[in-house]
This record gives C-alpha cells, structure tokens and sequence, in this order.
C-alpha cells in the first residue's frame, strides 16, 4: 500500500458509497483516502469487456434509476468529470405469450391507456405518488422511518407498507397491469405475498414516470470513473490494491469509513466492538443471491413483442401468478424452472458497448443465498420463450453463480446484491436498531455500505449519510 501521511478520513471500498463517503468529506474540507482491495475502483459499479474484444458488460448494476435520481449524485458536476446519461425510448417492458407486453412509459397517461381495463386503476395508483416524486428521491437524504417515508405520506401510500399481492388483487383486474406491478415489486428479492413488497413495486414504478431508468454511457464504470475523477479534483486520493483485512492496516487517520457489510466488518474491526454490537452484526440476515448472464450477440434480441424493441430493461417471467411462484420458490431455498429475470440491452442505444452491428445482453435470475445450482440454461429457455431465435444470434456467453460473484466482491455475500434482506425490519433498522446506524461503539469507525439506510441501490445515500455523521466526530 503506497497511502502515507496522515488523513482525516480513510474509506475502505470504492463502491458508490464509499465514492460518496469520500467526496463528502472532502467538499467539506477533509483530507480523504479510498482503499480498494482491487485493481479497479467501482465495486458494484465496474464493466469490462469479458466475452469477446469490443463487448462491454456491466460487472455488477446497469440500470440506474436510484443513481439519476438520487439528490446527493445530482447535487455533484457529474457531467463535467466525463459522465453521460442515456436514456432508453421506453423504461421497462414486460412481455407476455403471444408477442404481448405491458409498457412502462415516461408518461403514466400512455402506460395507463395500454393497460386495458385496469387503465382508470393504474392511474389513480400512480398519479398521486409520481406528483411526489421529487420527495421520493430526497427521502434518500434522510434516515427511513415509518413516519417520515414519502411513500406513506402519499394518498396512494396506503399500500406501500403491504405486499405485492394484496395490491394487485384488490386494484387490478387484467394480467397486463398486474405483471408490470410483479415485475417492479420483485426487485425487493421477497416473496410477493410478504410485505413490503409493494413498496418496491410502487417506488420503481415512480421513479421510471418520473426519471426514468437511465444507465451511464459506456458502461457502469462510467459512474465510478466520474465519481473518482470528481473526488481527485477536490484533492481525495484512491489507492488500488489496497487490501484491508484489519484495522492496522488502515494508514493514519482520524476517521474510517467501511464500505462493506457486517460480515467483512466483523472480520476487520470485530475485536474492537462491544460484544453486543458483534452480535448484532453477527445476527444480520443476508438476502437471495442471483445468478448472472452476459451474452456478445450477433444481432438485437429478436422480442416477439414490439414494445421490449424499444426497452432499456426487460422484466421476464409472464403473469403475476408465474412471477410470484418463482420468487416463492427461491425463498423456499428452491430453483424456479421459469425464473424471474431482469435483462439489459444497453447496446441498442449505446453504440459504445458492442462492434457494430452486434449487441450485449445483461441478465440475472434470482437464487437461494449461497447458490451452487447453475440456472444457465433456464435463464436461456426464458429468454427465448419472449425472443425466439435468440439462442441463435450467441457468439459468446460468461456465466456468474453466487460463489463467483462474491469472489469478485466480498460485498455480495452469498450472491446478495442488496447488502442484506430488505424486509420490514432490515430496510428500516440496518444493521441493527440503533438510533445512529452508521457509527459503530468503537470510536472513530463507522459502516457506510449498502447495509444501512436507506439500503441498496446504487444512489450513494448510504456513503453520503455516513460521511455526515463522520464530519460531526471530526469537527
């Protein structure tokens, strides 16, 4: 490690939070470090080309609809440090049989009048909540909290706290509508008849009216690259290489930041925590995991449906009933033969992702934790159940099980892409319930990962947060 001198604050892990964490402190004057364990920064945020030459795939996340919204990213030059947004014609599209899909537009007027008979119900739904969706978005400056969610300060808010489920069967009648809703709402990685399932449905739903599903031109790494280049302008320094596997390894520093979840946290720091707060930490609960698929083809995926031709993101996995039974299976520690999949096409509106005239896939199925089950050709067989033909355009593939995924980041645990379960009780008290999540009883050290509020998603709200409650240790 080449870190010398002595800082103020040192993060460990270049995520989007960690990222966050360090320009935070440092638009506040601070003198900042960044260690990262791996040769390049990013975290769940890194592509490469690892299929074939000129293919870039997203390593991690792709679709970016927390990190366009996001108050604390929005609030940063971005833009003048190299990033670029695109976005897709159309958010998201979930086919059906039969060459059928429902469509999330940007406007909830088209995407209502296409849903058939629940057109006049999906509007009284979303309209409300997307008129609130700049609070939806700020609500990530703020620590969640039953009260203060904008979601259930919303007239439709009623239902964010419930299940998917409930949702659908008491508000919409037609398969349409009630697919599009299973496909958002089973990003929560929970069962669609658990709570709150809805919320993620709803949330996801507002953000793709009001912002859209965006992703970054030239791949995720495009965001960590820009972060990083804004961070070295305002003086932060990041080391790559940089392997932290206990405190001491950590230069001089008044202050450090740990952007990992509670398992590595134990593991580095655990001996300088009170007994209780390692057991808390040892009680936190990791969430599925996900099987992941990247593919180089030779042509675009042949959708049956018109609509997914126009969709940055694609959810696969039929109707409700059929989106719920895989979903209910990984929660029994079961592998769905028609998974749920959320796919990516990026390069059919970034022409800097794939050779011309050929195109990436991005695509993951969710898994029982700890998944050794290889769900390739299943991921396969769906996608070719809504493009048939697709098998056909594969001039490469990379499969990635939990195992692999966590060796490319110790974060993932068990293939958990979420830094932990996102149920009730661990969306609104991570890691444990404590009136500061992000301090630890160890002064001077605190968590700044996915794993405390607000959670996962690639917004940097976690890092941000934490920073702030750093600063006051520091004044």
């Amino acid at each position: 490690m080449d870190a010398v001198g002595t800082y103020d604050a040192v993060i460990v892990g270049s995520g989007p939070n960690g990222l966050a964490a360090a320009i935070e402190l440092a638009q506040n004057g601070r003198r900042v470090a960044v260690l990262e364990g791996r040769s390049t920064i990013g975290g769940g945020t890194r592509s490469a080309e690892i299929t074939l030459p000129g293919f870039v795939h997203d390593l991690g996340s792709a679709i970016h609809p927390l990190g366009y919204a996001s108050p604390f990213f929005r609030s940063l030059p971005l833009e003048d440090h190299g990033l670029e947004w695109i976005h897709p014609p159309v958010p998201l599209a979930h086919p059906f049989d039969g060459g059928t899909a429902a469509v999330l537009g940007r406007s909830i007027a088209a995407t209502a009048a296409a849903l058939g008979p629940d057109a006049a119900a999906y509007r009284r739904l979303m309209e409300p909540i997307s008129d609130d969706a700049g609070r939806i978005a700020d609500f990530f400056v703020g620590r969640p909290s039953f009260l203060r969610h904008p979601l259930a300060l919303a007239s439709s808010g009623i239902w964010s706290l419930r299940d998917a489920r409930t949702l659908v069967e008491s508000l919409f009648e037609g398969e349409m509508a009630r697919g599009l809703f299973a496909g958002n709402a089973a990003h929560s990685f929970l069962r669609l008849d658990r709570p709150p399932s809805a919320m993620f449905g709803l949330m996801l739903g507002t953000l793709g009216h009001a912002f859209g599903w965006p992703f970054p031109k030239g791949g995720s790494q495009a965001l960590a690259d820009a972060l990083a280049s804004y961070l070295a302008a305002l003086g932060g320094e990041i080391y790559t290489d940089a392997v932290v596997r206990s405190v001491e390894d950590v230069p001089r520093t008044r202050a450090v930041l740990f952007d990992v979840t509670p398992r590595q946290l134990l593991d580095i720091a655990g001996e300088h925590f009170t007994e209780g707060y390692r057991n808390g930490l040892k009680r936190y609960r990791y969430g599925p995991g996900i099987f992941k698929m990247d593919f180089a083809l030779d042509g675009p995926v042949p959708w049956e449906a018109e609509g997914c031709r126009q969709a940055g993101t694609v959810h696969l996995g039929g109707t409700f009933d059929e989106v719920a039974a895989g979903e209910g299976a990984v929660s029994r520690g079961e592998h769905p033969e028609r998974p749920f999949i959320l796919l990516a096409q990026q390069s059919l509106f970034d022409r800097t992702r794939a050779p011309e005239g050929k195109h990436t896939v991005w695509a993951y199925c969710h898994v029982p934790n700890g998944s050794t089950f290889d769900m390739t050709e299943r991921i396969e067989a769906q996608i070719e159940r809504f493009a048939p033909g697709f098998r056909d355009l594969i001039l490469a593939k990379r499969a990635a099980g939990t195992a692999d995924l966590e060796r490319w980041n110790p974060n993932l645990v068990g293939g958990d892409i979420n830094g932990g379960y996102m149920d009730l009780k661990q969306l609104f008290a991570r890691p444990m319930p404590r009136v500061d999540p992000y301090s630890t009883p160890a002064g001077g050290l605190y968590i700044c990962s996915s794993s405390t509020p607000p959670g996962g998603g690639v917004h940097g709200m976690c890092g941000y947060l934490a920073a702030r409650v750093a600063l006051r240790y520091l004044e």
